[in-house]
């Protein structure tokens, strides 16, 4: 599967499953993990593991095996493996305390500043 592709149905299948405050980060040239970062917020536990859980098995049948699956079973935040995209499905507390969205956005320091830290 294309990754634009896989991008856009990991981002429809969340849409449709209420996923909320979807952000897709791209994350190439920052990291060889991956190409995208999608983040999503679910309303509770159930909510969380059941968008992680459509996404993989929308994947699947599109052909995509997912790489791997963790946090399933407490449902605070779900990871979810899809090779060239990497989905985060987390509660609101969670997102707010890790802000994902800020580490991969955030510019690089410049070599002078790392330097004045060290």
């Amino acid at each position: 599967m294309q990754l634009e592709a896989l991008k856009k149905l990991v981002v429809g299948t969340l849409d449709e499953m209420k996923g909320i405050d979807i952000t897709v980060i791209d994350v190439r040239g920052k990291t060889s993990v991956t190409d995208y970062m999608i983040v999503a917020t679910g309303t509770s536990a159930i909510h969380v593991k059941s968008l992680a859980e459509a996404v993989s098995v929308a994947a699947k049948e599109a052909g995509e095996t997912p790489l791997g699956m963790e946090g399933a079973q407490e449902g605070e935040w779900v990871l979810l493996d899809l090779n060239g995209v990497v989905l985060h499905v987390m509660q609101a507390k969670v997102r707010d305390f890790y802000q994902l969205e800020r580490l991969w956005t955030i510019d690089t320091p410049n070599e002078e500043w790392r330097a004045d830290e060290a």
